[in-house]
């Protein structure tokens, strides 16, 4: 199962996103998605302002708490663990290298180069630009990588391949990451099948290597302090993805990790109607939430 899976992810790679999968394979995801209960979180809204998308599913009983689950939000930089996943799926399979040399050039750098900008005039490997796309949301090394798996429609082959027919690829760093209708747009629901699907499901496309390896840069991230991580108790572990708009959007996506017990996956898309460093404390205060409401709080 996981390497036929890894195939159609490959093959819509391969296929630069113009091919999706077939109305069979997406009722069976349908079909494999637990029901979702409604999470009201409008009162939550209401005392910061701007909207909320939030799921919240423990995946050891099914049970998914939601509210707008299925509206589109900006997902800003928490692609980037989503496109570390397809590259290290092209490395599987032999279309890429961990330790393949990359020239890093003036010409590559844009806004937010903690990792690149140093190497300006040397090189970084295909593993260091992943390591810091998903630790430190290094700009300039998403778009290297986004470019050598083939550019945007390469990357919504991607989502395509995993069963994913909604979330949209439009634009590189930094142009991304503004609002302009549906572009670069993802559902919350989608997002946490998704992010399910990768790292908890038996037929992932991930190897057991790559999985570890990513979930490891997610575990390190310092970002996002105040995000899921702070909603969480004591004791759990977050492997998440952050990502920040710069005029309101706050995102965190990723996986929960209790003491004992199932993991919980959360995907958080806060689109505040101000910008200011408080915004963090809603996905904070909607993940406390929805772990009580889940039974862990």
């Amino acid at each position: 199962m996981a390497g036929a899976d890894r195939r159609t992810v490959l093959t819509a790679i391969g296929a630069l996103g113009l091919m999706g999968c077939s109305a069979r394979e997406q009722a069976d995801v349908v079909a494999a998605t637990p029901a979702s209960e409604v999470f009201d979180l409008s009162g939550l809204e209401r005392s910061r302002g701007g909207r909320m998308g939030f799921v919240a599913r423990d995946t050891g009983t099914g049970r998914t708490l939601a509210w707008r689950p299925d509206e589109r939000f900006v997902y800003c930089s928490t692609f980037k663990m989503y496109l570390a996943a397809a590259t290290l799926i092209r490395i599987q399979d032999g279309q890429e290298r961990l330790d393949r040399a990359v020239p890093i050039t003036r010409a590559d750098m844009i806004n937010h180069a903690p990792v690149t900008e140093p190497a300006i005039g040397s090189t970084l490997t295909v593993k260091q630009l992943m390591k810091g796309t998903v630790e430190v949301s290094d700009n300039p090394a998403a778009n290297i990588l986004l470019k050598a798996m083939g550019g945007l429609e390469a990357m919504q082959g991607f989502y395509r391949g995993i069963g994913d027919a909604t979330t949209r690829v439009d634009r590189f760093e930094p142009e991304m990451n503004r609002l302009d209708g549906d572009k670069d747009t993802i559902q919350p629901l989608q997002s946490a099948d998704n992010i399910q699907h990768l790292f908890l499901s038996a037929d992932t496309p991930l190897s057991a290597g790559s999985k570890s390896l990513l979930l490891q840069w997610m575990f390190d991230s310092p970002t996002g302090m105040g995000r899921i991580k702070a909603g969480v108790p004591t004791g759990w572990r977050v492997a998440h993805k952050t990502g920040t708009g710069g005029y309101g959007p706050v995102n965190d996506i990723g996986v929960l990790y209790p003491p004992t017990g199932a993991p919980i996956v959360v995907t958080a898309y806060y689109h505040a109607a101000r910008d200011d460093d408080a915004n963090e404390a809603v996905i904070a205060e909607a993940t406390r939430m929805a772990l009580k409401a889940l039974g862990h709080g």
